[in-house]
């Protein structure tokens, strides 16, 4: 119920489309129990063909009103929901992302959330209609005997309320079971897919299909135990209308035995009894239907939930890169705060980085050279000692304007499935043509891109693999030089480059020196003979 209640909230915005929708859908089922009535009524009177034409054209006119009503909700809310889904997934940053599954993710973003339209377009909305046909039923037969309408709110709450309830837990436990596995599946999908030319390679191909068989077998089960459910909640509704049926027959009767109503009253008692329950029964099934959205929903809501583990500055100072004079490191100690160690990575790090300088950081594999980086650009805060630019503790610098003013090649370039230009663009969404060929050209690949069929218009595949590592990495380059700022952050940027691309890229980046800061980390000495200092890392120290 909690679950359903942040739902509902969502709904707030659009409570006018909703309350439309439960009006024509409760003026419709009224329409849909009136027919038969009206059929029943014309065995002892007479009535005209065309009330029967009329209920059964305004019928069809109001439950066509009420499912656009209630799926424009849902899809509208669906949107919103990606929406701040997204947002969210922003706010949360390196320092959270960089543990997830992304196959899990892209499940959430994607069935988890498309879930959720049954929630808004099937179940809110019902659920008032139920209530509001039942209420005026009962009233109805309460008009004939009181005795009538107890027995009909007896079995109106007994299908929508209590045999939902009863299978609630159970249902909802192997809609989570389902929803998970659902979830690792994609993500075992996702990186098989991504690692094929491995499992090619080292023949792991039956190793692999092994693991997705045993996966597939373990979703099926937990799907065939869902539609158990599903099944078994049919066949009590089913029964439990046949029940009420005939108890409402059985105790007409006995009233029309006794005196207490009319023949006609037996008949009108039984015929709506029988043709009432279509919105209460489409409440009960809700019970085992409704599993995997509120198995879906716990999903979106715990990521909701998130706490960012850096908050992002959005009423700080803002810093220009015009205004940038230098970054210093005081006294910093560092450890990744979701290692079940908290191994200390850095200890008592003092650094400086002046402006119109080349600053390398030198050390081994795993001494903490990138976390520096990350943490200059506040990805994550340290446990003790202070980042600061200029004179300005870097927490209270607005994090765009620090975006703004930084630019960070990390050592593995991500490309978008687009052209070489968007992937560029990126990095300036204003800046011309020409001036993203500049910036390729100081990365040494722009006659690459020239050499194309379609130059710059080429698309780019999936993660880049139409290009090698070092064409990857020469356009996250191109990106750096295209955003012109202040501080160029650079995580091994020659790696996966031979020594005549090694030269040029590091004149171009020797060249923006003169108006730019530049932090170079590099094992190789190479690459760092260009810096004016280097700062060395040995054992977290400098």
């Amino acid at each position: 119920m909690k679950t359903l209640l942040r739902l509902s909230k969502l709904i707030a915005p659009l409570f006018p489309i909703m309350a439309l929708a439960v009006l024509f859908g409760t003026l419709g089922f009224l329409c849909a129990i009136g027919i038969p009535l009206a059929g029943v009524y014309a065995l002892t009177h007479k009535i005209a063909l065309w009330t029967l034409i009329c209920l059964g054209v305004v019928r069809g006119v109001l439950h066509y009103a009420e499912q656009y009503c209630n799926h424009f909700l849902a899809f509208t809310l669906l949107a919103r929901i990606r929406n701040i889904v997204f947002a969210k997934l922003r706010s949360l940053g390196e320092a959270k992302m960089d543990g997830k599954q992304k196959g899990d993710l892209i499940s959430l973003l994607t069935s988890d959330i498309e879930l959720l339209e049954l929630f808004y377009a099937h179940t809110v909305s019902p659920v008032c209609i139920a209530f509001f046909v039942s209420v005026i039923l009962v009233i109805l037969l309460g008009t004939q005997h009181w005795s009538l309408g107890v027995l009909a709110l007896f079995f109106y709450a007994l299908v929508a309320i209590a045999i939902p309830l009863a299978i609630q837990k159970r249902a909802v436990r192997a809609g989570s079971k389902h929803r998970n596995q659902f979830a690792q599946m994609n993500a075992f999908l996702l990186d098989t897919l991504r690692g094929l030319q491995q499992t090619i390679l080292f023949g792991t191909g039956n190793k692999k299909l092994s693991i997705l068989e045993q996966k597939s077998d373990e979703l099926s089960e937990s799907k065939k135990s869902m539609a158990l459910f599903e099944g078994f909640n049919a066949a009590l509704i089913d029964f439990c209308v046949i029940v009420a049926s005939c108890a409402m027959l059985f105790l007409s009767l006995a009233l029309y035995k006794k005196g207490a109503i009319a023949f006609e009253s037996v008949v009108f008692s039984v015929a709506a009894m029988f043709s009432s329950f279509g919105p209460v029964i489409a409440v009960a099934r809700l019970g085992s239907s409704l599993s995997q959205t509120i198995a879906a929903g716990n999903r979106v809501l715990a990521l909701l939930d998130e706490k960012p583990v850096v908050s992002e500055n959005t009423s700080g100072e803002q810093i220009s890169s015009d205004a940038f004079k230098k970054e210093t490191i005081c006294e910093l100690c560092f450890s990744y705060p979701n290692q079940e160690s908290e191994e200390i990575i850095l200890s008592n790090i003092n650094m400086e980085f002046p402006q119109g300088k080349i600053v390398g950081i030198q050390g081994k594999s795993g001494s903490g050279k990138s976390t520096i980086l990350k943490l200059l650009m506040r990805f994550w805060d340290p446990q003790s000692g202070n980042v600061f630019v200029n004179e300005q503790n870097i927490k209270s610098v607005q994090t765009e304007s620090l975006r703004k003013m930084q630019s960070y090649v990390t050592q593995e370039t991500v490309l978008f499935h687009d052209t070489i230009e968007n992937n560029i663009r990126i990095a300036n969404f204003n800046a011309s043509l020409q001036e993203i060929q500049e910036a390729c050209k100081k990365a040494n690949i722009h006659d690459f891109i020239m050499s194309l069929p379609n130059g710059y218009q080429t698309q780019v595949a999936e993660l880049g693999d139409n290009f090698s590592g070092g064409e990857r990495q020469r356009l996250g380059l191109a990106r750096a030089f295209l955003h012109k700022s202040a501080l160029l952050l650079l995580d091994e940027p020659t790696s996966n480059l031979d020594s005549y691309n090694e030269k040029i890229i590091l004149d171009s980046v020797k060249q923006s020196a003169k108006d730019k800061t530049v932090i170079l980390v590099s094992h190789r000495e190479s690459t760092l003979n260009i810096a004016d200092s280097v700062y060395h890392i040995e054992g977290g120290r400098t």
